[in-house]
């Protein structure tokens, strides 16, 4: 039951994210370098799971780490899709809103089905993949108001920058997940340190973002970590937190549960929604027929 908890708490920070980022707008506009914020996250991640790392290993002497190139290696590539999702993100949420940006989100439950299988080589049922289906139609119609209503006109009338974005922010969560997952369960490390591996490349990875535009800039604005808080609100460090505190539990469900765990529960908190999240784990536990 641990992991319907984490769960549950996953699905309040994701439906809150786009909220949030919206709100940290001023004018339509951020007053601060919305490239810093996902830096600033997973410094935080790095932060939390160094401290758990060590009071684990402090514990017991037994954790696992693995440390040969092979298996570092492959911890950038994460690092490097959610650099790019994170950052696509916030220019989505520039065009659309945030109801918007969620029902395109949507995708990234039909498109985590697709990379499960390739990727995971997992195979799901007919049944799944209808209910997967089902899943992401019903999160999507559940969201958009009848035509009666005075938002009709404005729903879906966005820039065409702005769906292209939202395409891409879903396409790319998705993959990210799926090679995070494969990651995390390719051996019995400690979860706090492939987290520690992850997290470090992606504060260098961030960093070396920052510095870039920096030099695109032709350092107009100074150096970025001059200006690292600059224009931070409350709802700003909010927005930090929240994508911090959702990429430590997502880890926690990958490598305890899966992908499609953390997509079904991760969206909206609907009644279509949790009515296929139960097909889903009723479909995934044949056991319960016996």
């Amino acid at each position: 039951m641990q992991w319907y908890f984490v769960a549950a708490l996953l699905t309040v920070l994701t439906s809150s994210q786009g909220i949030l980022t919206t709100l940290s707008q001023s004018n339509g506009r951020y007053l601060y370098d919305y490239a810093t914020v996902p830096f600033l996250a997973e410094a935080f991640k790095l932060l939390v799971s160094g401290l758990l790392l060590w009071r684990e290993c402090k514990v017991s002497s037994s954790t696992r780490m693995t440390t040969d190139w092979k298996s570092v290696r492959l911890y950038p590539i994460p690092s490097i899709i959610y650099l790019i999702h994170n950052n696509v993100q916030f220019a989505t949420l520039t065009y659309v809103d945030p109801s918007t940006y969620q029902i395109m989100g949507n995708l990234k439950i039909v498109t985590t089905g697709i990379l499960f299988r390739v990727f995971l080589k997992r195979k799901l049922s007919n049944l799944q993949w209808m209910a997967i289906v089902l899943l992401a139609v019903g999160t999507t119609t559940s969201q958009v108001k009848g035509c009666g209503e005075a938002s009709c006109e404005s729903k879906f009338a966005a820039p065409i920058q702005g769906y292209m974005l939202g395409v891409l922010s879903a396409c790319l969560s998705a993959l990210a997940g799926v090679y995070t997952e494969f990651l995390l369960k390719k051996n019995n490390d400690s979860l706090c340190w492939q987290n520690v591996q992850l997290y470090t490349f992606g504060v260098l990875f961030n960093m070396a973002r920052l510095s870039l535009d920096d030099f695109s800039g032709g350092f107009e604005k100074g150096l970025w970590w001059q200006r690292v808080f600059g224009g931070y609100s409350i709802t700003t460090w909010l927005v930090v937190l929240n994508l911090g505190s959702t990429g430590l539990l997502v880890s926690w469900l990958m490598k305890y549960a899966d992908i499609i765990v953390k997509f079904q529960w991760a969206r909206h908190p609907l009644f279509p929604q949790i009515m296929g999240i139960g097909i889903l784990h009723f479909l995934q536990n044949p056991c319960y027929l016996k």
